[in-house]
């Protein structure tokens, strides 16, 4: 349905985005991961014909959307990374504005926006000024305002940045339903891991402006299949302790968690009694242990060497 044939795009001669390659099925949705600058905004600007590639082309139903833009701007609906509202307006007047701007008529306008308000849970405050909403709020407005026209593809930029947990999990299950019951196709980018993990069917990893990896999420976990991950909680923070598991030759990656430590070995290794020869010499008390499968976020740290948050 949506196909980026090898696009490269270059600013002042610094490569942004370089050969990158994606397609998007019709109801499918896919996650776009990449630390901060790794390309992820440069590529949906292109994809949304906001920007020219300096090369490659993207492709609408076999037709390039780079000659011809007005194909992918009638089936697209984007929610950017930063809030795009008019503060001194209500959410009504927003959206009489955005449905004007899409070339709607003001007959059909009024009742879609009805339906879009009910859609993100603002049927009662649609009157009110933006100004008086929450960050979430606001984020749910931007999405009702990228969903009037109803698109066909879904392009979400980091939607749930800084907003509150009940806005965040409304707007988590509402794109689950978009994307299941409506089969409306959502290229998703997110800084939460566990977001992807729920949302999405294929990944693709951007790191330095390239796809470094890409696959189902099953297919990607598969690249750490021969690795296993173990958590240990601490009673407290023990530095030498800490430094000594990171430096040890066997443990393949050492990170610290909340209330102690995240390892990556070798499956079958059996380096958990040597791991408590450690903690017992350092005289730690364990409360806690956990054996799991490498997560996707375990994946993402391997493939770009750095947290999804860097």
């Amino acid at each position: 349905m949506l196909e980026v044939e090898n696009v490269s795009k270059s600013f002042k001669g610094r490569n942004v985005v370089e050969g990158m390659n994606l397609y998007l099925e019709k109801g499918e949705s896919i996650g776009l991961l990449g630390p901060n600058g790794a390309g992820k905004s440069t590529t949906i600007s292109i994809i949304s014909s906001l920007i020219k590639p300096s090369s490659g082309d993207v492709k609408l139903n076999g037709s390039s959307v780079i000659k011809k833009p007005a194909a992918i701007r009638k089936v697209i609906g984007i929610v950017p990374q930063d809030i795009a509202l008019y503060e001194e307006l209500s959410a009504y007047e927003n959206l009489l504005f955005f449905g004007q701007m899409y070339g709607m008529s003001k007959a059909g306008l009024a009742a879609k926006i009805q339906e879009v308000c009910r859609l993100v849970g603002l049927e009662d405050r649609q009157k009110d000024i933006v100004k008086t909403y929450s960050g979430g709020m606001k984020r749910r407005v931007n999405i009702a305002a990228a969903l009037l026209h109803d698109p066909e593809i879904l392009i979400m930029d980091e939607p749930t940045v800084g907003i509150d947990p009940q806005s965040r999990s409304y707007i988590l299950e509402m794109i689950r339903n978009l994307n299941i019951e409506r089969g409306m196709t959502v290229l998703y980018t997110s800084h939460y891991m566990e977001e992807v993990e729920r949302l999405c069917d294929r990944v693709y990893i951007m790191d330095h402006g390239k796809v470094i990896s890409s696959g189902t999420k099953e297919e990607l976990k598969n690249i750490l299949s021969a690795e296993e991950t173990i958590y240990i909680d601490f009673d407290r923070v023990y530095p030498a302790m800490y430094d000594e598991l990171q430096h040890h030759q066997d443990i393949l990656r050492a990170s610290e968690t909340e209330n102690g430590l995240k390892l990556i070995v070798p499956k079958g290794s059996r380096l958990l009694s040597r791991v408590f020869q450690i903690t017992e010499r350092h005289k730690a008390q364990v409360t806690n242990v956990n054996v799991s499968v490498p997560s996707l976020e375990d994946v993402f740290l391997h493939l770009t060497g750095r947290k999804l948050r860097d």
